[in-house]
């Protein structure tokens, strides 16, 4: 049996696109990806990057020009079920199915995957990051790229923070987002005890007076380190703080006291990064 199979597509109202119809980022948090454990990849970049990682299309939508990008990738799919339906059809029809231009003319929905516990995500990291409750989704996928740039082992997300599988969230990440292993933590901040018992040093980011900078953190760093940034405008809980080890600050001039938070990500794990990997 094929691993996928070719569909025409005419009917932007055909019952077998309820995946994409009106994927605007709203009815994906509200509706289309929690019920139906599915995500979307958009662009031949990211679905590679999803296959990579061993995640299966339910079905892809794309235009005739993409096709062949398409077909190539799929190729190595096993055929060990039924076949991934490919529906090809004009740009006009795929953004009056989507409600939006179609980035590079090819979408996947995929089988959203069950995210391992804390303890299976950490299994031998020693760089993390913690996201508590950032809500912009843009700035979640580039916190992601960030991590995955600066050799960050894992990611934890607070029950509250946006999710990375969301469609923007993916397509600014450029894929990293399978790259990088995560998972969310279900309680927080609770949670840093969690990463105590698990062995790491916890360090907070934030504007504290009695914080330290983030140069003499980087320059005596401990074996395990979990940086935590917080939500974009408020920052971190207060109770989150008191939890941690340490509170660190991002040294700035020029009058600034604060930086987009997918910034100080790169920043801070940049200078915390593990020099002796092999």
């Amino acid at each position: 049996m094929p691993a996928y199979q070719i569909v025409p597509l005419t009917d932007p109202a055909d019952e077998r696109l309820a995946d994409y119809l009106r994927l605007t980022d709203v009815a994906l948090r509200s509706k289309h990806e929690p019920e139906k454990g599915l995500y979307i990849a958009e662009s031949s970049t990211v679905l590679t990057r999803a296959l990579a990682a061993g995640h299966r299309p339910r079905s892809v939508l794309v235009s005739p020009r993409w096709l062949p990008d398409v077909e190539e990738l799929l190729a190595g799919l096993p055929a060990d079920g039924e076949p991934v339906p490919v529906y090809v059809g004009e740009p006009a029809v795929l953004e009056a199915i989507t409600g939006f231009h179609v980035h590079r003319g090819a979408l996947a929905s995929m089988h959203r995957p069950v995210l391992p516990s804390v303890a299976e995500t950490l299994a031998g990291a020693r760089r993390v990051v913690v996201l508590e409750d950032i809500v912009d989704h843009t700035n979640v996928g580039a916190a992601m790229r960030a991590c995955a740039a600066m050799g960050v082992d894992a990611v934890l997300i607070t029950p509250s923070c946006a999710d990375p599988l969301y469609r923007r969230a993916i397509r600014v990440s450029m894929g990293t987002v399978f790259q990088v292993p995560w998972t969310r933590i279900p309680s927080w901040p609770g949670g840093v005890e969690q990463l105590h018992d698990l062995g790491f040093t916890v360090a907070a980011l934030a504007l504290d007076e009695d914080s330290i900078s983030l140069d003499e953190l980087a320059a005596d760093p401990p074996p395990k380190l979990a940086t935590v940034f917080g939500t974009e405008g408020d920052g971190l809980k207060r109770q989150t703080i008191a939890a941690c080890d340490a509170t660190v600050r991002i040294p700035m001039a020029g009058g600034v006291d604060s930086l987009n938070v997918a910034s100080a990500v790169a920043v801070a794990t940049w200078a915390t990064r593990v020099l002796d990997r092999d």
